[in-house]
């Protein structure tokens, strides 16, 4: 089994790979158990933790039928875990009490995707340039969910490099969106661009599919929900997308479940297995509790689990429904790469539909898209704005004779006006005969073509702006430590 990795060996298998990460992990949050709590210091999101793990064993380790292997990770995840209450003997029992569950992958990446019996934690590999983005964000990020933790943004617990066989393989802890206990009837990844954001035939044959944008607009109206629950949530997406274009994020996804509360639900096991339902243990980690509160940073408990699941109320037509979202795929940045690609497609395609674009522009195109397209406000009518109505169009219909005959002079007006406009055309070409008249559309398509190459002239000089700047910090960023060895 080819895992993502680097490395000129092959990668282990995926049950030795299951094995490694369930063993590694046990042995480095334990190990942190033993060790003082102190406040977080600067040098933590840098300094990296490192054992070895030979399969005979060790003074220090276990031995294990597993592949020698070697674990890394930086000390800074003990308090991520600890801005959210996760304790370590919890965290332990979650990843390393039952086998993890294999998960399909909807996307286009080759990232591999395991599940955490009791539907808390999603493990999934990574490459190198975004496990290391991830660390030189570490600092901001954990900023920003120390100042507010009720986010739809992923919540990392642990960045871990697994080195075995020559290979390098990377994985991230996040929470996970979706809880198995119940079915999704839709998934959607959504990212608020057209092109080519239909899901493939081979994904449409799944038992569980994931659709996109177009397939969206096709399926469905708009969810539907009360004015307080929509105001809610959009005021998170929009303090979250703010956030994520100070990073110079962009090209991220909104994963969105719907669970319709009318229509059975499928018994597939989930509910026997899924230990969610016995109490969640970790804070703000249902769609619901994510966009509640004003963001103060207070510590709650957390809530009892009933049968919605922390899902966020909503309708469609006459159908109940529970919904289950999050922000996923952050560790996207606006490189020169992207720049590029960016700019070849817009020479081929619409620059504004295409998924890769600069992080403002991405942002404000996303929040349009989900404001607008995927959630609505339910308004309520009243009698009153029904009387208001009906005088208006009392109103509109009795003036309608008076100002009829107006309509017709403007008419008249306009039209001896477009002649004139027409004939003064017509005298300058005789009058300057070198000069030929384009036709509308031709003049458009010169008009968007330069307007084009602006584009790419513009995202050039900003990488050349941004190259300078750096150049002078690289002695800097060479002494971080990363997952490069």
């Amino acid at each position: 089994v080819c895992l993502f990795a680097d490395g000129g060996a092959a990668a282990p298998t995926a049950a030795a790979l299951k094995g490694a990460i369930q063993l590694g992990i046990g042995y480095a949050v334990g190990n942190l158990i033993s060790k003082p709590d102190r406040d977080v210091l600067m040098q933590d999101f840098y300094m990296v933790e490192s054992v070895f793990l030979p399969s005979e064993g060790s003074n220090m380790t276990p031995a294990h039928h597993f592949p020698d292997f070697r674990l890394k990770t930086p000390l800074a995840f003990r308090y991520f875990r600890e801005l959210f209450g996760i304790k370590a003997d919890d965290y332990l029992y979650s990843i390393c009490n039952e086998p993890l569950i294999e998960l399909s992958n909807p996307g286009a990446s080759s990232s591999w995707f395991y599940l955490t019996s009791d539907d808390e934690f999603i493990i999934k590999t990574v490459e190198h340039k975004e496990a290391e983005f991830l660390q030189k964000l570490l600092p901001g990020y954990y900023m920003n969910l120390n100042q507010n933790p009720r986010t739809l943004l992923p919540k990392f617990y642990g960045l871990y490099c697994i080195q075995c066989a020559g290979v390098n393989i990377r994985l991230v802890v996040m929470n996970n969106v979706l809880p198995r206990a119940l079915q999704m009837h839709y998934k959607y990844d959504l990212k608020g661009s057209t092109y080519k954001r239909h899901a493939s035939c081979k994904e449409r044959a799944k038992f569980s599919p994931t659709f996109k944008d177009l397939d969206f607009q096709e399926m469905l109206e708009g969810l539907h929900f009360d004015g307080d629950t929509y105001s809610a949530l959009m005021k998170t997406l929009q303090r979250d997308c703010r956030v994520l274009e100070s990073f110079k994020i962009m090209d991220y996804s909104l994963l969105l479940g719907v669970h319709v509360q009318d229509k059975k639900c499928l018994d597939r096991g989930a509910r026997a297995d899924s230990k969610r339902l016995n109490g969640q243990r970790v804070l703000y980690s249902t769609a619901l509790e994510s966009i509640q509160g004003d963001g103060d940073g207070k510590v709650a408990e957390p809530v009892a689990d009933d049968d919605t699941m922390g899902g966020i109320p909503a309708k469609h037509k006459d159908e109940k429904l529970l919904i289950f979202l999050g922000i996923i795929d952050i560790l996207q940045s606006y490189r020169f790469i992207k720049k590029v690609e960016h700019s070849w497609k817009a020479l081929v395609h619409d620059g504004d539909t295409v998924s890769v674009h600069r992080p403002g522009f991405y942002a404000d195109r996303f929040l349009k898209f989900m404001g607008g397209t995927v959630f609505k406000n339910i308004r309520r009518k009243g009698a009153s704005s029904k009387r208001k109505r009906s005088s208006i169009h009392a109103m509109r219909s009795a003036s309608q004779e008076v100002l009829s005959p107006q309509k017709e002079e403007k008419k008249d007006e306009r039209k001896a006006q477009s002649m004139e406009s027409l004939g003064g055309q017509l005298m300058s070409s005789s009058k300057h005969p070198d000069l030929v008249l384009l036709p509308k559309c031709l003049n458009q398509a010169v008009s968007s073509s330069f307007s084009t190459l602006e584009k790419i002239k513009k995202d050039l000089e900003e990488h050349l702006e941004e190259h300078l700047e750096n150049r002078y910090s690289v002695d800097c960023t060479l002494n971080l430590y990363t997952f490069t060895t």
